[in-house]
């Protein structure tokens, strides 16, 4: 992998951990709006470096160490970067079942925002998909069953994995249901700052694996993953305490983010069945799905102010 491959990763990798986290950034900002000084600063550099190293560090290392356990947690660290065969050999058994757990997660995360949640309408076609939001369970449950009726003409695994992808998008889906609910809650009882720090580190996890499973469209390098939303992170934390009444007059970021998921969550999918994208193709659809969205939200707001 050349130097212009890795810089192109790791942007792309930035960005859409930046984009996808929006609304994580917007209930960090609401929670910290009612917490001491102190309290703050603590969470804004504590909580960055536990964000970064910690869930965004170790949940990637863990999930290719976990697909691939002979590697070894050291040998899932270096792995995209060992030319020893039998490390190859055994990234490439594993990728197929890690894009596949990976795509269905965020197929089903698009169905969920294209059918379920409130939104700016970008495109034509979401306020009536927004209208029939019934329909949703259908849509994933015939997606799925199709899915792994043709996972299992290649490897019974392979099935699993598309069942376990399903299973971890309903697991997340629920607890973001129920943080918004704890949000309300802790906004209205007088919870102390030490509780709702507990809470901004547990909502920032549960956002945080989006963002994980998205970025092994891009790469399975960890340092890649790392670097690129450990970076992601940061600029997210700065937008928190800085510009995030800016950031929501942007009302089409979240479509961009979402269309940029199904697009990696395809390009996971036609993986694990063996159609593989090069290295480029995820970082540059995102860019351009983000920036097409970045600027219909700009065109929205210039014609507002005249």
């Amino acid at each position: 992998m050349d130097f212009g491959s890795i810089l192109l990763i790791i942007l792309g990798l930035c960005l859409f951990e930046t984009i996808s986290s929006i609304d994580n950034a917007v209930i960090n900002a609401e929670v910290l709006s009612t917490m001491g000084q102190k309290a703050r600063k603590w969470f804004l550099f504590w909580g960055m470096l536990f964000a970064v190293f910690a869930v965004r560090g170790f949940l990637p290392l863990l999930i290719v160490w976990a697909s691939a356990p002979s590697l070894g947690i050291w040998g899932a660290l270096t792995a995209t970067f060992n030319n020893d065969p039998k490390v190859v050999e055994a990234i490439n058994r594993a990728a197929p079942l890690l894009m596949m757990a990976g795509g269905i997660f965020l197929v089903f995360l698009f169905f969920n925002w294209l059918f379920q949640e409130e939104k700016s309408y970008g495109l034509f076609g979401e306020r009536f998909f927004h209208k029939h939001s019934v329909w949703f369970y259908a849509v994933v449950s015939l997606l799925l069953t199709v899915i792994v009726w043709l996972a299992l003409q290649r490897d019974p695994l392979l099935a699993f994995s598309a069942s376990l992808g399903s299973s971890l998008f309903f697991i997340t889906h629920g607890f973001k249901q129920n943080a918004q609910v704890q949000e309300k809650q802790l906004m209205k009882r007088g919870n102390s700052d030490l509780a709702k720090i507990f809470y901004l580190e547990a909502i920032d996890a549960t956002f945080s694996i989006d963002g994980v499973l998205g970025a092994f469209a891009f790469t399975l390098s960890v340092p890649l993953i790392l670097l690129g939303n450990g970076l992601g992170a940061i600029i997210l934390r700065q937008l928190t305490i800085s510009n995030i009444d800016r950031i929501k007059k942007y009302i089409y970021l979240k479509n961009g983010a979402m269309y940029s998921v199904l697009f990696l969550g395809t390009i996971m999918l036609l993986g694990s069945f063996g159609f593989h994208m090069p290295n480029y193709v995820s970082p540059i659809a995102t860019f351009v799905t983000v920036g097409y969205f970045f600027l219909k939200s700009k065109k929205r707001n210039n014609t507002i102010s005249i």
